[in-house]
Parts: structure tokens; sequence; C-alpha cells
């Protein structure tokens, strides 16, 4: 259900606060990273307003670093 509340909101901006990137978008890159390696990123992949807000997020230069901090945790199995 969560989803379904941004997939609302992200129908009507870019990103979570309005139409600027902020902490709020990049408070979510871990979580959604980490669901993104597992089954269940079909969560993401089937609200295109989401979709296309993670591609947006995950491939901007804060994303990248983030990520490469959390290269040390271990994958889902």
């Amino acid at each position: 259900k969560v989803l379904d509340v941004y997939e609302a909101r992200l129908a009507q901006a870019k990103y979570v606060a309005g139409d600027f990137y902020s902490l709020a978008d990049l408070n979510h890159l871990p979580y959604t990273h980490y669901l993104m390696t597992t089954p269940y990123k079909t969560l993401v992949e089937s609200r295109p307003h989401v979709k296309a807000w993670w591609e947006d997020i995950s491939s901007r230069e804060a994303s990248l670093k983030v990520r490469a901090g959390m290269s040390s945790f271990p994958k889902s199995p």
C-alpha cells in the first residue's frame, strides 16, 4: 500500500517532496536498493511512476556513492 501512495504522489511530482531532489528521496536509497535485489522488485517495476523515480534517483552521483558504500553488506539469499 505504501508504494501505491508513492505512485500517486509521483504521478503529481517528479520527486517525493516535490519537483526537486531532496533528502526525502535520498532516504529511500538503501531500502529500495535492497528491495531491487530481491524477487519483490516487481513491486517497484509494476508502478510506472515509482519505477521512473527509482531509475532517476538510483542513477544520480549521490546514489552511486551510497551504493558503493553498501557493497560490504551481504546480498539477499
